[in-house]
């Protein structure tokens, strides 16, 4: 029987999406400067207000105020109207030194033997159901903001509209788990105040289905078939929405692992990503298993994959590796077959996860908003300032974990032509 499945995303205007780009932006300007850097930073924004705390070990010295006010401008937050804005909201850090008993369990004579800097579990997921091996909802839910962003930065179209939003995407899928079309757009955008409720809403809703909606379409051509003209729309169905943002709800690092990874499909261990560097396995661990699940499903060993890996802090070598193919696997094996064959092919030691996937580069950033997983590998040119007004530019190479560079060496291990 056809069945529905939703997914939702939020803006980089968004609280907690804030709090995440900050934190995330501690993280580059210390690896920048840096690579060995240490780092567990966490961000509270709230109205007129931003408060940094965590932990860190390294040899540099960052300006986290102005780079938190940065990031805020980036954003958007740049009225006063908006009782949030970069220049005048107070910063306070209560950043220290990490705990040495946590780093002696990281830190090991051979690099080799690097501990994770945690206990837990992480997954990767992939399906095939989209060119970028994402599910459908949660790509679609990015998209539409990503593209509400663009049309508020270019300022020409729909020129009322702030930076906090959200969106959520219901898809109706066949008995076989084909998606077959779009059932409801959900979106709600911060705005500038209008004279009338009403007035209001009419124009909201008439710029996203004919604005928004068409460039999402032509961005988007392999999926236009999904869309119709009986889709439900709900466009800012609480009303008013002028109050956003940190002013309107407090924003934390970490609050939103789901928009971060699948949007429900898979699983997750409960490790949020920002904030932290690769040492914690949360981070890279997570990035690794979306990573060996991408080449699984491009090389044709199922359609379908998740991908566990645990670890215990201060051991390098994982507890276990866990599959599920969800019985669409094509090459004759059980999960448990195709686990080990993993694990021979993939090194999971935090270490080799970090060389692998390059992930002491200031690479984060990019990442803090519209999703860590399904992004496009790429390289950019990125420059760093010092505390003391020293610059750097560097050459950075992007979501390395989205990279198909695996797909030959699964093939050869599964004997797949």
């Amino acid at each position: 029987m056809p069945y529905l499945f939703t997914s939702e995303s939020v803006s980089e205007g968004h609280p907690d999406k804030v709090a995440d780009q900050i934190s995330d932006a501690l993280v580059d300007n210390f690896l920048a400067w840096d690579p060995q850097s240490k780092i567990a930073c966490e961000t509270l924004v709230t109205t007129g207000q931003v408060v940094l705390a965590g932990e860190v070990k390294s040899r540099t010295y960052i300006d986290v105020q102005q780079i938190a006010r940065d990031v805020i401008a980036q954003i958007g937050y740049t009225k006063s109207d908006y009782m949030f804005e970069a220049k005048s909201c107070g910063v306070l850090s209560a950043i220290h030194e990490q705990s040495a008993d946590i780093n002696q369990g990281v830190e090991r004579a051979k690099k080799e033997d690097q501990g994770a800097g945690d206990q837990g579990m992480m997954f990767g997921y992939a399906t095939n159901e989209t060119s970028n091996y994402m599910p459908l909802a949660l790509d679609m839910s990015h998209f539409l903001l990503r593209e509400l962003s663009a049309i508020r930065k270019e300022g020409k179209l729909m020129k009322y509209l702030r930076p906090d939003a959200k969106s959520q995407v219901t898809i109706e899928y066949s008995d076989d788990n084909k998606p077959v079309r779009i059932d409801t757009i959900v979106i709600s955008t911060q705005h500038d105040d209008f004279a009338s409720e009403k007035a209001m809403q009419d124009q909201i809703r008439k710029d996203v289905i004919n604005i928004l909606i068409p460039r999402v379409m032509k961005s988007y051509p392999e999926y236009k078939r999904l869309f119709n003209n009986k889709i439900k729309y709900h466009i800012n169905p609480t009303g008013k929405f002028v109050i956003g943002g940190p002013h309107g709800d407090t924003g934390l690092t970490g609050r939103k692992i789901i928009v971060d990874t699948y949007g429900g499909k898979g699983a997750h261990g409960g490790g949020a990503f920002s904030g932290k560097d690769p040492s914690k396995v949360d981070r890279s661990a997570a990035y690794a298993t979306r990573h060996i699940a991408k080449n699984l499903v491009a090389a044709g060993v199922c359609s379908e994959v998740l991908v566990q890996v645990s670890y215990a802090i201060g051991v390098a070598k994982p507890m276990g590796i866990y599959i599920n193919t969800y019985g669409t696997a094509n090459v004759g094996m059980s999960d448990g077959e195709i686990a080990k064959m993993v694990e021979s092919v993939f090194d999971m030691r935090p270490y080799f996860i970090e060389q692998r996937l390059k992930l002491r580069q200031p690479m984060y950033s990019e990442c803090a908003a519209y999703g860590h997983m399904g992004r496009e590998s790429r390289v950019v040119s990125k420059q760093f300032r010092s505390a003391d007004g020293k610059t750097k530019t560097m050459k950075v190479e992007l979501f390395t974990w989205e990279k198909l560079d695996h797909v030959a060496k699964v093939k050869k291990a599964f004997k797949i032509k």
